[in-house]
């Protein structure tokens, strides 16, 4: 199965990228871009009171600020878990008849989840491309850095990485410490199966850098959370 189906083909280019916030769903993005895909509109699920995304459990404010640094507009959807498809599904298709006929997604190699999204994709009649899909996680993770991306730890699977590693930057020491860590424990390069989840600050996408200022590691449901307090954008250097 190709991971990349928009390009194969397909005549519009105009799509939204399934946004979390972290570095997957921002590499392929920017993968996405690099095929010549127009990144139009960030799509991100919500909780029922539109404060917290449902993926990395951030602020509504803090994924603002990324769209912002982006200059690509930001549409939250809010549910709850019992509505998420339906819902995201509603999402689409306001999102289609903005114009936009395909959408961007980071997954790696989760095919229940892969089969979820061209389900969904395929009932609001829009095409998924996958640029990540079936590349080693390792690859990945040392091409998001090469390209000059930056991101930060902002959760982890208590179980499997302690509070220590929340707010640690996504660099060579880190997928060193991480290789150290999957000796001992069930982790993936890319924390595919939630073992840590990411946000990112900057990179190519970016025409601002986030600056985080204020955070507060809390312990909710057996993760670590960096509960970011304040941030603000900075113009690049």
């Amino acid at each position: 199965m190709m991971s990349h189906i928009l390009t194969e083909g397909f005549n519009t280019t105009q799509v939204f990228v399934s946004w979390s916030g972290g570095k997957d769903s921002c590499f392929a993005a920017y993968s996405a871009a690099e095929n010549g895909l127009d990144l139009r509109y960030l799509l991100n699920m919500v909780n029922a009171d539109g404060k917290l995304s449902w993926t990395h459990g951030l602020s509504s404010a803090i994924l603002e600020l990324q769209s912002q640094a982006m200059a690509v507009p930001l549409v939250q959807q809010r549910t709850s878990g019992a509505e998420y498809e339906a819902r995201f599904i509603d999402a689409l298709n306001t999102l289609k008849e903005k114009g936009i006929s395909g959408g961007v997604f980071g997954d790696i190699d989760f095919q229940i989840h892969r089969d979820w999204i061209e389900g969904v994709c395929d009932k609001a009649g829009v095409m998924p491309d996958l640029p990540l899909w079936g590349k080693p996680q390792d690859r990945i993770l040392a091409d998001f850095i090469k390209a000059g991306f930056e991101a930060v730890v902002v959760v982890t699977k208590a179980d499997i990485m302690g509070e220590e590693w929340l707010g640690r930057k996504i660099d060579a020491a880190f997928i060193k410490d991480l290789k150290k860590l999957a000796k001992t424990k069930p982790i993936t390069p890319c924390g595919e199966a939630g073992e840590y989840h990411t946000l990112v600050i900057d990179g190519p996408l970016f025409q601002q850098r986030l600056e985080i200022t204020g955070t507060q590691k809390v312990l909710r449901d057996g993760y670590w959370f960096l509960d970011i307090g304040k941030a603000e954008l900075k113009d690049k250097n």
